[in-house]
């Protein structure tokens, strides 16, 4: 990998978001370590992360658009789980060490979705202990498998969606396939031991796959072997932006004024949105502030120009 510093203008040919695919057995480190090797930069961030026993959606930022990634709204997630009935578990999943067997043989579907209405909508829910929440300046997953004693607060969140799409009977268990959307910060496998709990048999999670963050969806996403076979990214940042965000299509003048760090007149539009010039560049990112449309992110600076 070389670590020689690119010019501004390589920085931009070279930015993008690479939607992952993110395969089982692998942490979300493993795959930017892989996108590392593959792009010849350090320089690559992710956007939320995945435990090693899911797949799915995993965003990254490559070169200048990593400065995108805490700009995304990336606030509502959807997944598809199993939730396994039953038993519960002390990691919330099928990684860790399974409790005492409950008899599941008199719950039905209708019992299954009486008890997930109680999870749609606002609710407080106790965050995983194998979570990545920090606990005194520790991660909490550190914590739990050394044994620690600690508690996690409750979180507010968000349901929007918990639907049952498949119940089945296997080896004296109930499988519940299910779709969750819901807000950040939601823990799957917590649904899954809170609803094993108030169903009374226990309950953990045995699969869980990520299939959107935010505007991105598992049709944006590429396997690590298809970005690895041809090392092009599957979103360059002018693509990227204008899936992200709102566009507002601006002048040759204007480009040149807010590439030289100036301001623009608002046009009432709200939140971050992206100025776009009339070749589809991006040029940047601005937000409307009183008399004011300022840059949030210049991705072309004057210098490019």
């Amino acid at each position: 990998m070389s670590d020689a510093p690119r010019s501004e203008s390589a920085q931009v040919a070279a930015a993008g978001l690479v939607i992952i695919d993110k395969p089982a057995g692998i942490t979300s480190h493993d795959v930017v370590a892989r996108c590392r090797k593959i792009f010849g930069t350090r320089r690559i961030g992710h956007a939320g992360t995945l435990d090693p026993m899911a797949t799915g959606v995993l965003i990254l930022g490559v070169e200048r658009a990593t400065k995108l990634l805490g700009l995304l709204s990336l606030t509502t997630k959807s997944y598809l789980a199993t939730i396994r009935l039953g038993a519960s578990s002390d990691t919330d999943d099928r990684d860790g060490e399974i409790g005492a067997r409950s008899n599941v043989a008199h719950l039905d579907r209708t019992d299954v979705e009486t008890a997930i209405a109680g999870f749609v909508g606002e609710i407080d829910q106790v965050p995983a202990r194998v979570s990545a929440i920090k606990v005194d300046g520790r991660r909490a997953h550190a914590l739990a498998r050394a044994g620690a004693e600690f508690e996690l607060a409750p979180r507010r969140v968000t349901v929007t969606r918990f639907e049952v799409l498949d119940a089945r009977q296997v080896e004296g268990w109930l499988d519940l396939d299910v779709a969750v959307d819901c807000s950040s910060g939601t823990y799957i496998r917590s649904l899954a031991r809170d609803l094993g709990s108030v169903l009374a048999v226990g309950g953990h999670l045995t699969a869980l796959r990520r299939t959107a963050v935010g505007p991105f969806t598992i049709e944006h996403a590429a396997t690590l072997e298809a970005i690895a076979e041809h090392g092009r990214l599957n979103h360059p940042i002018d693509e990227a932006v204008s899936l992200a965000f709102p566009r507002r299509v601006i002048d040759d003048e204007e480009a040149e004024s807010i590439s030289q760090g100036r301001w623009l007149e608002p046009i009432g539009m709200s939140g971050v949105y992206a100025a776009v010039d009339r070749q589809g560049r991006a040029i940047a990112l601005l937000e409307e502030k009183g008399r004011r449309a300022g840059s949030v992110l210049v991705i072309r600076p004057a210098t490019l120009r």
